[in-house]
């Protein structure tokens, strides 16, 4: 790898823009992005405190929603407050280390999220196809196995991503990245020198991770679908698509804004920066921010909590 005129060796800091081309209206648009925050991390921290307090939630359905809360709670906090900084306060520096641990924390909580995803749609799949052993083949020990596993795929799959950064480029074009945060490919560009490893392995990933959950999600909710429609008596199927519809909601917007992104990203060279950056951050605060509320709203259990905490 041959260093140009105009490379840096190994920077020890970045430079964050936030979102190119909208530099003088990201004090505005950080008041939306806040509130979205705010909302999500109150809505999933009482989510996580109704289901931890009540015994009756403690069955497999609301621990996966438990994790989901989690899971969007430190997502959104991976990323919120540097952007807050960069928006509101002119703060846009980060140290290069940091920069590639953020990086490690959005890609590997996303991973989970899709992980967490497929986990309440399988278990949607046996609890409506097959009840009478839903007892029997979701157990508790089986619960933490998944959510152990969820886990352990994301922090290993993505940890390639970060050596491959730190120990395949000693040079770099720029130390400024175009982004409002510490995304793999907008790090992979200030490389000077053949990213097609990086390039490859970051693809490689994601359609192991979003393709293969996709598919399983999919067949899971075909067949709850075809199960919930053949049932005989109607009160009975409201009932058992009503159990569903959150779930349906929430993996619908989860990957419609993910594969938005992802495209849009790699392919959609025609489309302004700014619309690729503010579409990348809003994917990654819509989900936490409206995963809360459909549950809220959807799930009787949940809803018949928050009203009883309300009201008492």
């Amino acid at each position: 790898m041959v260093p140009s005129n105009i490379t840096v060796f190994m920077p020890s800091v970045l430079t964050l823009t936030g979102i190119p081309g909208l530099e003088s209206v990201q004090c505005w648009i950080g008041i939306p992005f806040c509130a979205m925050y705010l909302i999500a991390v109150i809505g999933n921290s009482l989510l996580l405190f109704i289901i931890c307090s009540e015994r009756s939630l403690r069955e497999p359905m609301y621990i996966f929603l438990g994790m989901l809360g989690a899971t969007d709670i430190a997502l959104a906090t991976s990323i919120m407050p540097k952007m807050l900084g960069v928006f509101w306060f002119h703060l846009p520096h980060i140290y290069f280390d940091c920069c590639l641990f953020q990086m490690w924390l959005i890609h590997t909580f996303q991973c989970m999220e899709s992980g967490i995803l497929l986990a309440m749609a399988l278990d949607r799949y046996v609890a409506i196809c097959y009840p009478l052993r839903h007892a029997t083949i979701f157990t508790h020990q089986l619960v933490t196995q998944i959510g152990a596993a969820v886990t352990l795929r994301a922090a290993i799959l993505v940890a390639p991503s970060v050596v491959l950064i730190k120990c395949r480029f000693q040079f770099y074009h720029t130390m400024v990245i175009s982004h409002s945060y510490c995304e793999h490919m907008a790090i992979v560009k200030l490389a000077a020198g053949n990213v097609r490893v990086n390039k490859i392995y970051g693809l490689f990933v994601a359609f192991t991770v979003a393709g293969f959950d996709l598919i399983f999600i999919t067949l899971s909710y075909i067949q709850v679908l075809i199960t919930v429609f053949n049932l005989p008596q109607k009160e009975a199927r409201v009932k058992a698509f009503n159990t569903c519809i959150a779930h349906i909601c929430v993996f619908l917007q989860f990957y419609l804004l993910a594969f938005f992104s992802f495209f849009t990203h790699r392919f959609g060279s025609h489309i302004p920066p700014w619309i690729h950056i503010l579409f990348s951050s809003i994917y990654l605060l819509v989900p936490p921010f409206l995963n809360p509320l459909v549950y809220g709203i959807k799930t009787k259990q949940i809803r018949i909590n928050v009203l009883k905490m309300c009201f008492s």
